[in-house]
């Protein structure tokens, strides 16, 4: 016989699930948030869809059909763990959740503006990098950043203000499991009709990598992505591994872009000096030779052009690792890994043809200085294993006198100076400088130039101040090594690492009146210089970047083509090349008459290298230089 209570259970369960849900959904504080998270997430596809993210640009907004219902399912599911809580508990909980989401926007809003791509998984291992740059940081922020978190005060200042009166909830856990079960529930069978059998509209996909990263936030909303974004990351993150028929594919690609071109007149010319290697902080081109009222911006670099081998058309080509990522592409010339920092996923990858392992060989001490600590970038177990024998952080200098991030450059390249005026020659001698590290903001006892008033209080104004004084120490350092009789024999490599405030703050030199027309773009130039007394000023206007740097300066030293012109290595000898192309970090190809089957191979560069050091594959042993 049936038990009267049991049966009084059983036909109540599904009705207290639906009470449950029901109460859950038109809970005032889920709702409210709900709302809000969902005009956030309009709100950055509105921002994202402006390639400065400060604006709006209507034709890139949507790819599809909005698929607004994953949107709010996801942000249920998200918001559901409120229910976990009570009374004022609970109000707070779900304001919490809505400041922890516009965290998060407002951190890939930043981050896409200074890097063109979305917070991602790795950067949780690049928390390293945080110390010292709060500035720069901040740098980022727009006015229009300011709509995320009004919602955040308005909602805090009334569960403050009428925390007596408004009504309290009792905790619903059977609500929040069942807004998050039914939220998961659609979720999937969106993935199945779209992803799976190709049932949704046109361009419509959920979970799926799209060519854009803009276009899987939309897919997804920001919460989902983030989520898909780490579990496709670490799926990715496993050592990879070439069957033969793609190492042999891989190979052949690589072999057919290299150039066996008689040698000329550069081959071996610097060979027994030394070689000092400058990476610059921000430097662009578009400062080159210019002027501002009659006032050199960089004498000191126009000075070195008339002993100098001058690239003019030299690109950047780093990608989520900034500057590490250029250490890395002018020491290996490789290209940088697809997501995270290549110095913080792979410190300990090696690099048989590195540019210091191709020095040591031709019997050259080789030493790396940082005027920051080791620890940022992780540079310094990265430089180690690349193959430089001594590295010297800023833990090896008097750091006193700082300028934005870190140690001066007066004061650094002068103690540096000291360095160099030690070593014993031939010597390779890499370092970087720092103070024109955005957000460019110069102490007035630093500024050497009389800006125009349109200029005085802007970004490119404080830009060109902070190139202007790296170049004057730049000279001090020369007449230190002048003084010590090594400047004759040594050869002076100068490079940006990556465009500065064209970088960072294209909005604002576009909103800037009464700027001449040299001062408005950039398009993502750094300059090269090759300096050497006994040069005689060329200037080369191929397309080329950062990738090439090394095997132009082997060739220029001497070094076995075996070492620089192999599939191990990436670029290009810049000095003796029929080729005019540049693969920048988007994989847009910038190229001069390559036949199609030649842009097809460049352009699947990126993707090969990021490979080859996911499976550190840049070692003899790996066979891929058989």
């Amino acid at each position: 016989m049936l038990n009267y209570n049991e049966e009084v259970v059983i036909d109540s369960l599904p009705l207290r699930i639906k009470n449950s849900f029901v109460e859950g959904i038109t809970n005032k504080y889920f709702s409210e948030n709900l709302i809000m998270l969902l005009l956030k997430t309009l709100m950055l596809l509105i921002l994202i869809s402006d390639d400065k993210v400060n604006g709006v640009n209507f034709k890139l907004i949507f790819y599809s059909v909005p698929p607004i219902l994953v949107w709010i399912m996801v942000n249920s599911a998200f918001l559901s763990l409120g229910f976990f809580f009570k009374g004022s508990a609970q109000k707070w909980s779900f304001l919490g959740l809505n400041l922890f989401f516009t965290l998060i926007v407002i951190g890939d809003i930043w981050y896409l503006r200074s890097n063109s791509s979305f917070l991602n998984y790795y950067m949780f291992g690049m928390t390293n990098n945080l110390e010292d740059l709060g500035s720069s940081i901040f740098s980022m922020f727009r006015i229009v950043d300011i709509v995320f978190v009004i919602d955040l005060v308005v909602i805090s200042f009334r569960n403050i203000k009428f925390s007596k009166t408004i009504k309290k909830y009792n905790t619903n856990i059977i609500g929040g499991l069942a807004i998050l079960s039914i939220s998961m529930i659609y979720i999937g069978y969106v993935h199945i009709k779209i992803d799976e059998k190709s049932l949704g509209y046109k361009y419509q996909s959920v979970f799926s990598n799209s060519c854009s990263p803009n276009q899987t936030m939309f897919n997804l909303s920001p919460i989902a992505y983030h989520i898909f974004d780490s579990f496709d990351s670490y799926s990715r993150s496993k050592p990879y591994v070439f069957d033969k028929t793609e190492k042999d594919s891989v190979k052949n690609t690589l072999k057919s872009l290299k150039e066996n071109n008689e040698d000329n007149k550069y081959a071996g010319m610097m060979k027994g000096k030394n070689l000092l290697v400058i990476q610059w902080e921000s430097l662009e081109t578009f400062v080159i030779n210019q002027n501002i009222d009659g006032q050199a911006i960089t004498p000191t670099l126009n000075k070195l052009l008339n002993n100098s081998l001058y690239f003019d058309n030299f690109h950047e080509q780093t990608f989520n690792g900034t500057s590490s990522d250029s250490e890395l592409i002018t020491n290996t010339s490789t290209f940088p890994v697809r997501e995270g920092s290549t110095f913080f996923r792979y410190p300990t990858n090696t690099y048989d043809y590195s540019l210091p392992n191709i020095f040591e060989e031709l019997g050259y001490n080789t030493v790396v200085s940082h005027p920051d600590r080791g620890s940022f970038w992780n540079w310094l177990i990265n430089l180690k294993s690349i193959g430089y024998d001594t590295l010297l952080d800023s833990t090896d200098y008097d750091t006193t006198e700082k300028i934005n991030l870190g140690l001066s450059d007066k004061s650094y390249l002068k103690q540096f100076g000291d360095v160099l005026n030690s070593l014993k020659e031939p010597y390779l001698a890499s370092t970087i400088t720092l103070s024109s590290h955005l957000p460019f903001n110069m102490p007035e006892d630093a500024k050497m130039m009389k800006l125009p008033s349109n200029l005085e209080e802007t970004k490119l104004g404080g830009y060109m101040q902070s190139i202007n004084y790296t170049d004057k120490y730049l000279g001090e350092l020369l007449k230190q090594l002048q003084a010590n009789g090594t400047l004759d024999n040594t050869v002076i490599a100068i490079f940006g690492d990556h465009e500065g405030v064209h970088k960072y703050y294209a909005d604002e030199i576009a909103n800037t009146s009464g700027l001449e027309d040299w001062m408005k773009e950039n398009n993502r130039k750094v300059p090269l210089f090759i300096y050497n007394k006994d040069l005689e000023k060329e200037t080369f206007s191929m397309y080329a970047g950062q990738v090439d740097t090394l095997p132009t300066l082997a060739y220029l030293f001497g070094a076995p083509k075996e070492q620089y012109n192999t599939p191990l290595t990436l670029g290009r000898n810049l000095l003796n090349t029929n080729k005019s192309y540049v693969l920048l970090s988007n994989k847009q190809l910038l190229q001069d008459g390559l036949t199609e089957e030649e842009q097809i191979n460049i352009k699947n560069l990126t993707d090969i290298s990021d490979k080859m050091i996911r499976g550190n594959y840049y070692r003899n042993e790996a066979g891929m230089n058989e």
